[in-house]
Protein backbone atom coordinates (compact mmCIF):
# COMPACT_ATOMS: atom_id res chain seq x y z
CA UNK A 1 0.00 0.00 0.00
CA UNK A 2 1.10 3.44 -1.10
CA UNK A 3 1.07 6.23 1.73
CA UNK A 4 1.21 9.53 0.21
CA UNK A 5 2.47 11.32 3.17
CA UNK A 6 5.70 9.63 3.83
CA UNK A 7 6.89 6.77 5.62
CA UNK A 8 6.25 8.57 9.04
CA UNK A 9 2.71 9.07 8.63
CA UNK A 10 0.44 7.50 11.41
CA UNK A 11 -1.04 3.94 10.30
CA UNK A 12 -4.38 2.88 11.27
CA UNK A 13 -6.10 -0.82 11.60
CA UNK A 14 -8.85 -1.48 9.60
CA UNK A 15 -10.90 -3.70 10.71
CA UNK A 16 -14.04 -5.99 9.44
CA UNK A 17 -16.93 -6.11 10.87
CA UNK A 18 -16.78 -8.35 13.67
CA UNK A 19 -13.85 -6.82 14.54
CA UNK A 20 -10.58 -8.98 12.64
CA UNK A 21 -7.49 -6.92 10.82
CA UNK A 22 -8.21 -6.56 7.70
CA UNK A 23 -5.61 -4.14 6.54
CA UNK A 24 -4.20 -0.91 7.46
CA UNK A 25 -4.33 3.09 5.99
CA UNK A 26 -3.22 6.41 6.59
CA UNK A 27 -4.55 7.94 9.79
CA UNK A 28 -5.04 11.31 8.05
CA UNK A 29 -7.11 9.48 4.90
CA UNK A 30 -9.63 7.74 7.22
CA UNK A 31 -11.36 10.27 9.51
CA UNK A 32 -13.70 11.73 7.05
CA UNK A 33 -17.09 11.86 5.78
CA UNK A 34 -16.81 7.77 5.16
CA UNK A 35 -14.33 6.53 7.20
CA UNK A 36 -14.02 2.78 7.82
CA UNK A 37 -14.24 0.68 10.39
CA UNK A 38 -10.57 1.08 12.67
CA UNK A 39 -9.23 0.20 16.04
CA UNK A 40 -8.82 2.78 18.53
CA UNK A 41 -8.74 3.24 21.76
CA UNK A 42 -9.60 5.58 25.19
CA UNK A 43 -8.03 6.31 28.00
CA UNK A 44 -10.09 7.78 31.06
CA UNK A 45 -6.80 9.50 34.19
CA UNK A 46 -7.42 9.38 38.01
CA UNK A 47 -5.24 11.27 40.33
CA UNK A 48 -4.27 10.21 43.66
CA UNK A 49 -7.96 11.63 44.75
CA UNK A 50 -9.89 9.85 42.46
CA UNK A 51 -10.82 12.86 40.11
CA UNK A 52 -11.04 12.34 36.67
CA UNK A 53 -8.32 14.18 34.08
CA UNK A 54 -10.96 15.73 30.98
CA UNK A 55 -9.05 17.35 28.39
CA UNK A 56 -10.51 19.77 26.21
CA UNK A 57 -9.83 18.75 22.40
CA UNK A 58 -7.83 21.12 20.20
CA UNK A 59 -9.40 23.56 18.16
CA UNK A 60 -7.18 22.73 15.43
CA UNK A 61 -8.02 18.70 15.95
CA UNK A 62 -9.79 18.02 12.23
CA UNK A 63 -12.94 15.56 14.76
CA UNK A 64 -14.65 17.09 17.13
CA UNK A 65 -12.41 20.48 17.93
CA UNK A 66 -13.03 22.15 20.74
CA UNK A 67 -14.85 19.37 23.05
CA UNK A 68 -14.74 18.51 26.23
CA UNK A 69 -13.46 14.55 26.34
CA UNK A 70 -11.91 11.75 28.66
CA UNK A 71 -8.20 12.33 29.03
CA UNK A 72 -6.93 11.23 25.37
CA UNK A 73 -7.80 8.33 22.87
CA UNK A 74 -5.46 7.17 20.14
CA UNK A 75 -4.98 3.99 17.75
CA UNK A 76 -2.40 1.77 18.07
CA UNK A 77 0.37 1.26 15.18
CA UNK A 78 -0.03 -2.24 13.37
CA UNK A 79 1.74 -4.74 15.42
CA UNK A 80 1.68 -2.33 17.95
CA UNK A 81 0.35 -3.90 21.46
CA UNK A 82 -3.08 -2.37 22.56
CA UNK A 83 -2.03 -1.65 26.11
CA UNK A 84 1.67 -0.21 24.85
CA UNK A 85 -0.48 2.32 22.66
CA UNK A 86 -2.33 3.87 25.13
CA UNK A 87 1.07 4.20 27.25
CA UNK A 88 2.36 5.74 24.28
CA UNK A 89 -0.28 8.23 23.85
CA UNK A 90 -0.51 9.43 27.27
CA UNK A 91 3.34 10.11 27.04
CA UNK A 92 2.75 11.96 23.29
CA UNK A 93 -0.27 13.98 23.86
CA UNK A 94 -0.16 14.77 27.64
CA UNK A 95 3.47 14.23 28.55
CA UNK A 96 1.78 11.97 31.23
CA UNK A 97 3.31 9.48 32.33
CA UNK A 98 0.70 6.56 33.32
CA UNK A 99 0.13 3.56 35.96
CA UNK A 100 -2.47 0.94 36.95
CA UNK A 101 -3.84 0.30 33.47
CA UNK A 102 -6.92 -1.45 33.14
CA UNK A 103 -9.52 -2.25 30.36
CA UNK A 104 -13.28 -1.08 31.51
CA UNK A 105 -14.88 -1.46 28.29
CA UNK A 106 -13.42 -3.83 26.32
CA UNK A 107 -16.28 -3.92 23.55
CA UNK A 108 -16.97 0.01 22.98
CA UNK A 109 -17.63 0.73 19.56
CA UNK A 110 -19.37 3.68 18.69
CA UNK A 111 -20.03 6.04 14.92
CA UNK A 112 -20.30 9.65 15.52
CA UNK A 113 -20.61 12.68 13.32
CA UNK A 114 -19.55 16.12 13.76
CA UNK A 115 -20.56 19.41 12.83
CA UNK A 116 -18.72 19.63 10.00
CA UNK A 117 -19.29 15.95 8.70
CA UNK A 118 -16.54 14.41 9.76
CA UNK A 119 -17.20 10.77 11.30
CA UNK A 120 -15.44 8.99 13.90
CA UNK A 121 -16.22 4.77 13.00
CA UNK A 122 -14.33 2.77 16.04
CA UNK A 123 -13.94 -0.23 18.31
CA UNK A 124 -12.27 1.18 20.76
CA UNK A 125 -11.72 -0.52 24.15
CA UNK A 126 -11.71 2.07 27.20
CA UNK A 127 -9.40 2.04 29.92
CA UNK A 128 -9.13 3.17 33.47
CA UNK A 129 -5.11 4.27 34.34
CA UNK A 130 -3.44 6.64 37.20
CA UNK A 131 -1.28 9.43 36.65
CA UNK A 132 0.76 11.09 39.87
CA UNK A 133 1.49 14.04 38.31
CA UNK A 134 -0.71 16.75 36.15
CA UNK A 135 -0.40 16.59 32.84
CA UNK A 136 1.20 18.89 29.97
CA UNK A 137 -0.70 18.56 26.92
CA UNK A 138 0.62 19.49 23.70
CA UNK A 139 -1.39 22.14 21.66
CA UNK A 140 -2.08 20.79 18.61
CA UNK A 141 -3.86 17.76 20.84
CA UNK A 142 -5.73 19.30 23.80
CA UNK A 143 -6.24 23.46 24.70
CA UNK A 144 -7.32 22.76 28.34
CA UNK A 145 -7.72 20.22 30.97
CA UNK A 146 -8.96 19.60 34.60
CA UNK A 147 -9.45 17.24 37.15
CA UNK A 148 -12.94 16.71 38.34
CA UNK A 149 -15.19 14.50 40.53
CA UNK A 150 -16.58 11.45 38.39
CA UNK A 151 -19.76 12.34 39.69
CA UNK A 152 -19.87 16.10 38.66
CA UNK A 153 -18.59 15.06 35.48
CA UNK A 154 -21.64 12.72 35.00
CA UNK A 155 -23.75 15.37 35.70
CA UNK A 156 -22.07 17.79 33.38
CA UNK A 157 -22.57 15.21 30.69
CA UNK A 158 -26.20 14.49 31.31
CA UNK A 159 -27.04 17.97 31.65
CA UNK A 160 -24.92 18.93 28.29
CA UNK A 161 -24.06 16.42 26.52
CA UNK A 162 -23.26 18.67 23.43
CA UNK A 163 -20.19 19.73 24.45
CA UNK A 164 -18.92 16.08 25.44
CA UNK A 165 -17.15 14.13 22.87
CA UNK A 166 -19.90 11.52 21.95
CA UNK A 167 -17.67 8.87 23.08
CA UNK A 168 -17.07 10.25 26.25
CA UNK A 169 -21.06 10.38 26.45
CA UNK A 170 -21.61 6.93 25.64
CA UNK A 171 -19.05 5.57 27.72
CA UNK A 172 -20.11 7.21 30.43
CA UNK A 173 -24.15 5.81 29.95
CA UNK A 174 -22.43 2.32 29.88
CA UNK A 175 -19.65 2.38 32.46
CA UNK A 176 -19.35 4.18 36.13
CA UNK A 177 -16.12 6.15 36.53
CA UNK A 178 -14.36 4.89 39.58
CA UNK A 179 -10.72 4.67 40.74
CA UNK A 180 -8.98 1.08 41.00
CA UNK A 181 -8.84 -0.29 44.47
Amino acid sequence: MSHPSGPSSEQVILLAEDGTAIGTADKATVHGDDTPLHLAFSCHVFDARGRLLVTRRALGKSAFPGVWTNAFCGHPAPGEDLEDAVYRRGLRELALPIHDLEVVLPDFRYRAVDAAGVVENEICPVYRSVARDDPMPRPDEADDWAWVVPADLKRAVTATPFAFSPWLVLQLQQWDPKPAG
